[in-house]
Protein backbone atom coordinates (compact mmCIF):
# COMPACT_ATOMS: atom_id res chain seq x y z
CA UNK A 1 0.00 0.00 0.00
CA UNK A 2 1.58 3.38 -0.63
CA UNK A 3 1.92 6.11 1.84
CA UNK A 4 -1.14 7.90 3.50
CA UNK A 5 0.86 11.21 2.09
CA UNK A 6 -0.08 11.89 -1.41
CA UNK A 7 -1.47 15.42 -1.84
CA UNK A 8 -4.54 15.99 -2.13
CA UNK A 9 -6.66 19.55 -2.44
CA UNK A 10 -9.04 20.45 0.35
CA UNK A 11 -12.65 18.27 -0.03
CA UNK A 12 -15.53 20.33 -0.69
CA UNK A 13 -17.57 20.85 3.14
CA UNK A 14 -14.26 19.68 4.74
CA UNK A 15 -15.50 22.95 7.37
CA UNK A 16 -18.75 21.11 7.53
CA UNK A 17 -16.87 17.58 8.62
CA UNK A 18 -14.44 18.91 10.87
CA UNK A 19 -17.40 20.56 12.40
CA UNK A 20 -19.35 17.15 13.04
CA UNK A 21 -16.53 15.39 13.32
CA UNK A 22 -15.70 17.27 16.59
CA UNK A 23 -19.05 16.91 18.03
CA UNK A 24 -19.44 13.28 17.16
CA UNK A 25 -15.70 12.64 18.80
CA UNK A 26 -16.80 14.59 21.97
CA UNK A 27 -19.82 12.53 21.89
CA UNK A 28 -17.65 9.27 21.95
CA UNK A 29 -15.95 10.57 24.46
CA UNK A 30 -19.38 10.89 26.77
CA UNK A 31 -20.38 7.36 26.13
CA UNK A 32 -16.80 5.98 27.12
CA UNK A 33 -16.35 8.42 30.00
CA UNK A 34 -20.27 6.90 31.43
CA UNK A 35 -19.11 3.05 30.74
CA UNK A 36 -15.98 3.12 33.14
CA UNK A 37 -17.08 6.26 34.92
CA UNK A 38 -20.01 3.53 36.99
CA UNK A 39 -16.88 1.44 38.14
CA UNK A 40 -15.81 4.34 40.88
CA UNK A 41 -19.84 4.27 41.70
CA UNK A 42 -20.92 0.85 41.52
CA UNK A 43 -20.78 0.22 45.68
CA UNK A 44 -23.38 3.57 46.47
CA UNK A 45 -25.55 2.76 43.67
CA UNK A 46 -25.82 -1.49 44.51
CA UNK A 47 -26.82 0.09 48.30
CA UNK A 48 -29.77 2.87 47.18
CA UNK A 49 -31.17 0.03 44.50
CA UNK A 50 -30.60 -3.10 47.05
CA UNK A 51 -28.75 -5.14 44.56
CA UNK A 52 -26.27 -7.75 45.28
CA UNK A 53 -22.88 -7.43 43.56
CA UNK A 54 -23.75 -10.47 41.15
CA UNK A 55 -26.79 -8.00 39.93
CA UNK A 56 -24.69 -4.59 40.04
CA UNK A 57 -22.54 -6.85 37.33
CA UNK A 58 -24.64 -6.71 35.07
CA UNK A 59 -24.74 -2.55 34.66
CA UNK A 60 -21.67 -2.96 33.15
CA UNK A 61 -21.67 -5.84 31.56
CA UNK A 62 -24.89 -5.05 29.60
CA UNK A 63 -23.41 -2.22 28.47
CA UNK A 64 -20.88 -3.99 26.90
CA UNK A 65 -22.56 -6.49 25.66
CA UNK A 66 -25.36 -3.92 24.39
CA UNK A 67 -22.79 -2.15 22.62
CA UNK A 68 -20.96 -4.80 20.50
CA UNK A 69 -24.73 -5.30 19.45
CA UNK A 70 -25.36 -2.19 17.89
CA UNK A 71 -22.06 -1.64 16.16
CA UNK A 72 -23.54 -3.81 13.17
CA UNK A 73 -27.05 -1.37 13.12
CA UNK A 74 -24.70 1.29 12.65
CA UNK A 75 -23.24 0.41 9.37
CA UNK A 76 -26.72 0.55 7.97
CA UNK A 77 -27.56 3.43 9.62
CA UNK A 78 -24.60 5.45 8.04
CA UNK A 79 -26.28 4.00 4.86
CA UNK A 80 -29.22 4.93 5.04
CA UNK A 81 -29.76 8.07 7.03
CA UNK A 82 -27.57 11.60 6.96
CA UNK A 83 -24.87 12.08 9.18
CA UNK A 84 -26.32 14.82 10.80
CA UNK A 85 -29.26 13.03 11.53
CA UNK A 86 -27.32 9.85 12.79
CA UNK A 87 -25.49 11.78 15.47
CA UNK A 88 -28.45 14.01 16.63
CA UNK A 89 -30.34 10.42 17.25
CA UNK A 90 -26.82 8.66 18.51
CA UNK A 91 -26.79 11.62 21.21
CA UNK A 92 -30.49 11.45 21.53
CA UNK A 93 -30.19 8.05 23.20
CA UNK A 94 -27.12 9.09 25.16
CA UNK A 95 -28.98 12.02 26.87
CA UNK A 96 -32.59 9.91 27.48
CA UNK A 97 -30.11 7.14 29.00
CA UNK A 98 -28.34 9.52 31.06
CA UNK A 99 -32.50 11.14 32.12
CA UNK A 100 -33.62 7.30 33.39
CA UNK A 101 -30.10 6.50 35.47
CA UNK A 102 -30.78 9.64 37.09
CA UNK A 103 -34.47 8.67 37.84
CA UNK A 104 -34.12 5.49 38.62
CA UNK A 105 -35.45 3.68 41.66
CA UNK A 106 -35.04 0.07 40.85
CA UNK A 107 -32.57 -2.07 38.82
CA UNK A 108 -34.76 -2.73 35.95
CA UNK A 109 -34.81 0.97 35.71
CA UNK A 110 -31.36 2.03 35.72
CA UNK A 111 -30.40 -1.23 33.69
CA UNK A 112 -32.67 0.92 30.69
CA UNK A 113 -30.65 3.62 31.15
CA UNK A 114 -27.34 1.94 30.99
CA UNK A 115 -28.52 0.16 27.39
CA UNK A 116 -29.70 3.43 26.34
CA UNK A 117 -26.40 4.75 26.73
CA UNK A 118 -24.43 1.84 25.39
CA UNK A 119 -26.38 1.77 22.13
CA UNK A 120 -25.70 5.36 21.68
CA UNK A 121 -21.64 4.80 22.18
CA UNK A 122 -22.17 1.65 19.73
CA UNK A 123 -22.99 3.80 17.04
CA UNK A 124 -20.79 6.79 17.95
CA UNK A 125 -17.66 4.71 17.62
CA UNK A 126 -17.99 3.44 13.93
CA UNK A 127 -19.41 7.35 12.81
CA UNK A 128 -16.19 8.94 14.53
CA UNK A 129 -14.10 6.29 12.24
CA UNK A 130 -16.23 6.56 8.89
CA UNK A 131 -16.40 10.68 9.08
CA UNK A 132 -12.46 10.28 9.33
CA UNK A 133 -11.85 8.25 6.84
CA UNK A 134 -14.65 9.40 4.04
CA UNK A 135 -14.80 13.30 4.66
CA UNK A 136 -11.25 13.62 4.79
CA UNK A 137 -9.03 14.31 2.21
CA UNK A 138 -6.56 11.16 2.00
CA UNK A 139 -3.34 13.51 3.25
CA UNK A 140 -5.06 14.06 6.90
CA UNK A 141 -7.25 10.47 7.69
CA UNK A 142 -4.54 9.49 10.00
CA UNK A 143 -4.46 12.81 11.72
CA UNK A 144 -8.05 12.25 12.35
CA UNK A 145 -7.99 8.95 13.47
CA UNK A 146 -5.44 10.33 16.08
CA UNK A 147 -7.34 13.05 17.27
CA UNK A 148 -10.27 10.78 17.95
CA UNK A 149 -8.45 8.39 19.27
CA UNK A 150 -7.87 11.24 22.08
CA UNK A 151 -10.83 11.06 23.17
CA UNK A 152 -11.76 7.46 23.09
CA UNK A 153 -8.73 6.24 25.09
CA UNK A 154 -8.63 9.53 27.59
CA UNK A 155 -12.31 9.33 28.70
CA UNK A 156 -12.54 5.88 29.97
CA UNK A 157 -9.35 6.24 32.20
CA UNK A 158 -10.70 9.31 33.87
CA UNK A 159 -13.90 8.14 34.08
CA UNK A 160 -13.79 6.32 37.25
CA UNK A 161 -11.53 9.53 38.86
CA UNK A 162 -14.86 12.16 37.75
CA UNK A 163 -17.25 9.38 38.73
CA UNK A 164 -15.61 8.90 42.31
CA UNK A 165 -15.01 12.67 42.79
CA UNK A 166 -18.67 13.61 41.98
CA UNK A 167 -20.39 10.84 43.56
CA UNK A 168 -18.06 11.60 46.40
CA UNK A 169 -19.17 15.67 46.51
CA UNK A 170 -22.77 15.21 45.33
CA UNK A 171 -23.90 11.81 45.19
CA UNK A 172 -23.86 9.11 42.30
CA UNK A 173 -27.09 10.74 40.44
CA UNK A 174 -25.09 13.88 39.64
CA UNK A 175 -23.12 12.30 37.08
CA UNK A 176 -25.34 11.31 35.10
CA UNK A 177 -26.73 14.88 35.51
CA UNK A 178 -23.40 15.64 33.89
CA UNK A 179 -23.53 13.33 31.43
CA UNK A 180 -27.51 14.43 30.00
CA UNK A 181 -26.41 17.99 30.34
CA UNK A 182 -24.09 17.41 28.18
CA UNK A 183 -25.08 15.62 25.65
CA UNK A 184 -28.13 18.07 25.19
CA UNK A 185 -25.89 20.64 25.07
CA UNK A 186 -24.46 18.41 22.16
CA UNK A 187 -27.37 18.36 20.41
CA UNK A 188 -28.11 21.48 20.13
CA UNK A 189 -24.91 22.33 18.91
CA UNK A 190 -25.21 20.01 16.26
CA UNK A 191 -28.81 21.35 15.51
CA UNK A 192 -26.92 25.18 14.98
CA UNK A 193 -23.75 24.23 13.36
CA UNK A 194 -23.32 21.20 11.70
CA UNK A 195 -24.55 20.41 7.95
CA UNK A 196 -25.19 17.29 6.30
CA UNK A 197 -21.58 16.04 4.90
CA UNK A 198 -23.53 12.69 3.53
CA UNK A 199 -27.54 12.52 2.70
CA UNK A 200 -27.75 8.91 3.06
CA UNK A 201 -29.75 6.20 0.94
CA UNK A 202 -33.06 6.00 1.06
CA UNK A 203 -33.45 3.08 -0.61
CA UNK A 204 -31.29 1.05 1.72
CA UNK A 205 -33.51 -2.00 3.49
CA UNK A 206 -32.85 -3.24 6.87
CA UNK A 207 -32.35 -6.98 7.06
CA UNK A 208 -33.92 -8.73 10.32
CA UNK A 209 -32.93 -11.74 9.92
CA UNK A 210 -29.19 -10.70 9.75
CA UNK A 211 -29.83 -8.19 13.03
CA UNK A 212 -31.40 -11.23 14.68
CA UNK A 213 -28.46 -13.65 14.06
CA UNK A 214 -25.39 -10.99 14.73
CA UNK A 215 -27.55 -9.92 17.86
CA UNK A 216 -27.44 -13.50 19.29
CA UNK A 217 -23.81 -14.28 17.68
CA UNK A 218 -21.92 -11.13 18.94
CA UNK A 219 -24.34 -10.80 22.21
CA UNK A 220 -23.43 -14.18 22.91
CA UNK A 221 -19.83 -13.63 22.23
CA UNK A 222 -19.34 -10.76 24.32
CA UNK A 223 -21.32 -11.85 26.87
CA UNK A 224 -19.33 -15.13 27.42
CA UNK A 225 -15.74 -13.51 27.35
CA UNK A 226 -17.01 -10.39 29.61
CA UNK A 227 -18.15 -13.43 32.09
CA UNK A 228 -14.63 -14.85 32.01
CA UNK A 229 -12.54 -12.69 34.45
CA UNK A 230 -15.50 -13.14 36.94
CA UNK A 231 -16.22 -16.91 36.96
CA UNK A 232 -13.33 -18.82 35.47
CA UNK A 233 -12.75 -20.15 31.50
CA UNK A 234 -15.00 -23.22 32.51
CA UNK A 235 -17.81 -22.13 33.81
CA UNK A 236 -20.97 -22.46 31.74
CA UNK A 237 -21.94 -18.67 32.37
CA UNK A 238 -18.72 -18.46 29.66
CA UNK A 239 -18.55 -21.34 27.52
CA UNK A 240 -22.70 -21.49 27.13
CA UNK A 241 -22.60 -18.11 25.41
CA UNK A 242 -19.61 -18.30 23.50
CA UNK A 243 -21.24 -21.89 22.10
CA UNK A 244 -24.48 -20.15 21.39
CA UNK A 245 -22.40 -16.90 20.09
CA UNK A 246 -20.28 -19.20 17.71
CA UNK A 247 -23.23 -20.95 16.42
CA UNK A 248 -25.28 -17.78 15.26
CA UNK A 249 -22.17 -16.28 13.91
CA UNK A 250 -22.03 -18.68 11.30
CA UNK A 251 -25.59 -18.30 10.56
CA UNK A 252 -24.86 -14.45 10.35
CA UNK A 253 -22.00 -14.83 7.92
CA UNK A 254 -23.88 -17.39 5.56
CA UNK A 255 -26.86 -15.20 5.61
CA UNK A 256 -24.52 -11.87 4.46
CA UNK A 257 -23.08 -14.11 1.87
CA UNK A 258 -26.70 -14.67 0.36
CA UNK A 259 -29.10 -11.54 0.74
CA UNK A 260 -28.71 -8.14 -1.88
CA UNK A 261 -28.47 -5.62 1.10
CA UNK A 262 -26.74 -7.33 3.82
CA UNK A 263 -26.23 -6.03 7.13
CA UNK A 264 -22.46 -5.82 6.85
CA UNK A 265 -20.69 -6.58 3.81
CA UNK A 266 -18.33 -8.97 4.05
CA UNK A 267 -16.46 -7.78 0.76
CA UNK A 268 -14.55 -5.67 3.52
CA UNK A 269 -12.83 -8.73 3.97
CA UNK A 270 -11.11 -9.28 0.65
CA UNK A 271 -9.41 -6.26 0.95
CA UNK A 272 -5.78 -7.40 2.15
CA UNK A 273 -5.11 -4.01 3.81
CA UNK A 274 -7.90 -4.30 5.41
CA UNK A 275 -7.54 -7.67 7.04
CA UNK A 276 -3.67 -7.18 8.04
CA UNK A 277 -5.24 -3.52 9.66
CA UNK A 278 -7.89 -5.57 11.24
CA UNK A 279 -5.85 -8.52 13.04
CA UNK A 280 -3.04 -5.87 14.43
CA UNK A 281 -5.86 -3.86 15.65
CA UNK A 282 -7.37 -7.20 17.23
CA UNK A 283 -4.00 -8.06 18.72
CA UNK A 284 -2.99 -4.80 19.83
CA UNK A 285 -6.43 -4.85 22.09
CA UNK A 286 -5.60 -7.97 22.86
CA UNK A 287 -2.48 -7.07 24.67
CA UNK A 288 -3.21 -3.26 25.93
CA UNK A 289 -6.68 -3.79 27.87
CA UNK A 290 -6.07 -6.54 29.80
CA UNK A 291 -2.96 -4.81 31.87
CA UNK A 292 -5.43 -1.55 32.71
CA UNK A 293 -6.99 -4.49 35.10
CA UNK A 294 -3.97 -6.48 36.20
CA UNK A 295 -1.48 -3.85 37.31
CA UNK A 296 -4.02 -2.13 39.67
CA UNK A 297 -4.27 -5.39 41.34
CA UNK A 298 -1.06 -5.59 41.57
CA UNK A 299 -0.08 -2.52 43.27
CA UNK A 300 -2.89 -3.17 45.45
CA UNK A 301 -2.76 -6.74 46.10
CA UNK A 302 0.55 -6.99 46.36
CA UNK A 303 2.51 -3.95 46.32
CA UNK A 304 0.13 -3.27 49.66
CA UNK A 305 -0.74 0.06 48.11
CA UNK A 306 -3.76 2.07 48.04
CA UNK A 307 -6.78 2.59 44.73
CA UNK A 308 -4.93 5.98 44.75
CA UNK A 309 -1.36 4.92 44.23
CA UNK A 310 -2.82 2.49 41.24
CA UNK A 311 -4.17 5.68 39.59
CA UNK A 312 -1.53 7.46 39.65
CA UNK A 313 0.46 4.70 37.90
CA UNK A 314 -2.30 5.37 35.30
CA UNK A 315 -1.77 8.90 35.44
CA UNK A 316 1.37 9.82 33.18
CA UNK A 317 0.32 7.75 30.76
CA UNK A 318 -3.38 9.05 30.50
CA UNK A 319 -2.50 12.41 29.27
CA UNK A 320 0.84 11.54 27.18
CA UNK A 321 -2.59 10.18 24.95
CA UNK A 322 -3.41 13.41 24.12
CA UNK A 323 -0.20 14.70 22.26
CA UNK A 324 1.01 11.17 20.89
CA UNK A 325 -2.88 10.22 19.43
CA UNK A 326 -2.63 13.40 17.27
CA UNK A 327 1.33 13.59 16.53
CA UNK A 328 1.43 9.72 15.66
CA UNK A 329 -1.23 10.60 13.02
CA UNK A 330 0.38 13.45 11.64
CA UNK A 331 3.46 11.63 11.34
CA UNK A 332 1.48 8.80 9.61
CA UNK A 333 0.39 11.39 7.33
CA UNK A 334 3.55 12.74 6.47
CA UNK A 335 6.25 9.94 6.76
CA UNK A 336 3.74 6.79 6.08
CA UNK A 337 1.94 4.61 8.20
CA UNK A 338 5.19 1.40 8.67
CA UNK A 339 7.60 4.18 9.79
CA UNK A 340 5.16 5.14 12.45
CA UNK A 341 3.94 1.92 13.86
CA UNK A 342 7.37 0.59 14.30
CA UNK A 343 8.69 3.11 16.12
CA UNK A 344 5.49 3.01 18.37
CA UNK A 345 5.34 -0.70 18.05
CA UNK A 346 8.92 -0.96 19.85
CA UNK A 347 7.67 1.15 22.18
CA UNK A 348 4.56 -1.22 23.40
CA UNK A 349 6.99 -3.94 23.67
CA UNK A 350 9.80 -2.38 25.85
CA UNK A 351 6.67 -1.57 28.20
CA UNK A 352 4.92 -4.92 27.75
CA UNK A 353 8.44 -6.49 28.69
CA UNK A 354 9.37 -4.26 31.51
CA UNK A 355 5.73 -4.58 32.91
CA UNK A 356 6.11 -8.49 33.27
CA UNK A 357 9.19 -8.40 35.24
CA UNK A 358 7.84 -6.41 38.00
CA UNK A 359 8.49 -8.03 41.36
CA UNK A 360 7.62 -7.09 45.21
CA UNK A 361 10.70 -4.84 45.07
CA UNK A 362 9.50 -2.65 42.20
CA UNK A 363 8.89 0.58 42.80
CA UNK A 364 6.15 2.70 42.11
CA UNK A 365 8.18 4.98 40.33
CA UNK A 366 10.00 2.12 38.01
CA UNK A 367 6.43 0.45 37.58
CA UNK A 368 4.68 3.64 36.19
CA UNK A 369 7.84 4.41 33.63
CA UNK A 370 7.25 0.97 31.95
CA UNK A 371 3.14 1.84 31.93
CA UNK A 372 4.09 4.85 30.61
CA UNK A 373 6.50 3.80 27.82
CA UNK A 374 3.47 1.57 27.03
CA UNK A 375 0.83 3.37 26.35
CA UNK A 376 3.31 5.94 24.69
CA UNK A 377 3.18 2.71 21.90
CA UNK A 378 -0.32 1.69 22.41
CA UNK A 379 -1.80 5.87 21.54
CA UNK A 380 0.86 5.98 18.83
CA UNK A 381 -0.42 2.45 16.97
CA UNK A 382 -4.66 2.92 17.38
CA UNK A 383 -5.16 5.72 15.05
CA UNK A 384 -2.20 4.67 11.92
CA UNK A 385 -3.83 0.55 12.06
CA UNK A 386 -7.17 2.23 11.72
CA UNK A 387 -6.27 4.60 9.48
CA UNK A 388 -4.50 1.89 7.57
CA UNK A 389 -7.05 -0.49 7.65
CA UNK A 390 -10.08 1.33 6.36
CA UNK A 391 -7.56 2.90 3.81
CA UNK A 392 -8.03 -0.34 2.10
CA UNK A 393 -12.05 0.06 1.41
CA UNK A 394 -14.26 1.99 -0.71
CA UNK A 395 -16.15 4.52 0.74
CA UNK A 396 -19.42 2.50 -0.47
CA UNK A 397 -18.30 0.00 2.33
CA UNK A 398 -16.34 2.44 4.60
CA UNK A 399 -19.26 2.21 7.04
CA UNK A 400 -19.13 -1.62 7.42
CA UNK A 401 -15.08 -1.21 8.04
CA UNK A 402 -15.48 0.83 10.83
CA UNK A 403 -18.23 -1.23 12.43
CA UNK A 404 -16.62 -4.26 12.02
CA UNK A 405 -13.15 -3.41 13.54
CA UNK A 406 -15.07 -1.97 16.39
CA UNK A 407 -16.69 -4.81 16.82
CA UNK A 408 -13.99 -7.46 16.46
CA UNK A 409 -11.47 -5.10 18.46
CA UNK A 410 -13.88 -5.35 21.56
CA UNK A 411 -14.32 -9.00 21.30
CA UNK A 412 -10.02 -9.09 21.32
CA UNK A 413 -9.58 -6.83 24.27
CA UNK A 414 -12.02 -9.05 26.21
CA UNK A 415 -10.76 -12.10 25.35
CA UNK A 416 -7.27 -10.75 26.12
CA UNK A 417 -8.51 -9.55 29.77
CA UNK A 418 -10.17 -12.74 30.18
CA UNK A 419 -6.73 -15.02 29.65
CA UNK A 420 -4.91 -12.31 31.59
CA UNK A 421 -7.25 -12.35 34.73
CA UNK A 422 -7.02 -16.68 34.81
CA UNK A 423 -3.56 -16.64 34.40
CA UNK A 424 -3.43 -14.27 37.67
CA UNK A 425 -5.72 -16.34 39.72
CA UNK A 426 -5.14 -19.55 38.30
CA UNK A 427 -1.15 -19.82 39.29
CA UNK A 428 -1.19 -19.50 43.30
CA UNK A 429 2.59 -19.17 44.88
CA UNK A 430 3.47 -22.13 47.03
CA UNK A 431 5.22 -21.72 50.21
CA UNK A 432 9.32 -21.79 49.96
CA UNK A 433 9.44 -24.51 51.79
CA UNK A 434 6.16 -26.69 50.21
CA UNK A 435 6.57 -29.69 47.76
CA UNK A 436 7.68 -27.74 45.46
CA UNK A 437 10.82 -26.54 47.09
CA UNK A 438 9.72 -23.04 46.23
CA UNK A 439 9.33 -22.96 42.87
CA UNK A 440 5.95 -21.13 43.09
CA UNK A 441 6.93 -18.81 46.08
CA UNK A 442 7.53 -16.05 44.32
CA UNK A 443 4.04 -13.91 44.94
CA UNK A 444 4.62 -12.00 41.42
CA UNK A 445 4.69 -14.88 40.00
CA UNK A 446 0.68 -15.12 38.88
CA UNK A 447 0.98 -11.28 37.96
CA UNK A 448 4.45 -11.81 35.88
CA UNK A 449 2.92 -14.49 33.77
CA UNK A 450 -0.26 -12.27 33.23
CA UNK A 451 1.68 -9.40 32.00
CA UNK A 452 3.87 -11.87 30.30
CA UNK A 453 1.26 -13.09 27.89
CA UNK A 454 0.79 -9.28 26.98
CA UNK A 455 4.38 -8.61 26.33
CA UNK A 456 4.10 -11.52 24.03
CA UNK A 457 0.70 -10.30 22.16
CA UNK A 458 2.88 -7.07 21.85
CA UNK A 459 5.84 -8.73 20.37
CA UNK A 460 3.60 -10.48 18.11
CA UNK A 461 2.48 -7.62 16.72
CA UNK A 462 5.46 -6.04 16.18
CA UNK A 463 6.45 -8.95 14.18
CA UNK A 464 3.46 -9.37 12.13
CA UNK A 465 3.42 -5.70 11.02
CA UNK A 466 7.19 -5.75 9.98
CA UNK A 467 5.85 -8.89 8.15
CA UNK A 468 2.65 -7.96 6.78
CA UNK A 469 2.16 -4.01 6.99
CA UNK A 470 3.41 -2.10 3.63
Amino acid sequence: MPKITETTRPAPGLRDAIILFALVVIGASLCNLSQTGLNAMISPVMDELGIDVDTGQWLTSAYILVLGVAVPVAAYLQRRISDRAFAIGSLAAFALGSLVCIIATNFPVMLVGRIMQAISGGLLIPQLQTIAMTRFPENRRATATGVGGIGLGLAPNVGPAVGGAMEAAFGWRSFFVLMAALAVALIVLTLVFARNVNEGDTSARFERLSFVYSTVGFGGVLLGLSQASSFGLASPWVWGPLAVGAVFLVLFVRRQRTVDQPLIHLEIFDSKVFRVGLISMCVLFASYLGPTLVIPLYVVDLMGGTPLDAGLVAFPSTFTAIAVNPLAGMLADKYGVRKVVMVTGTMLVVGSVGCSFVGETTSLAQLTLFQTVRSIGVSGLIGPILAYALSGLEPRIGPDGSASVALLRQAAGSFGTAVMVFLATAILPAPADGPTGGLLANPALPYQVSLAFSALLAIGLLTFMFARLK
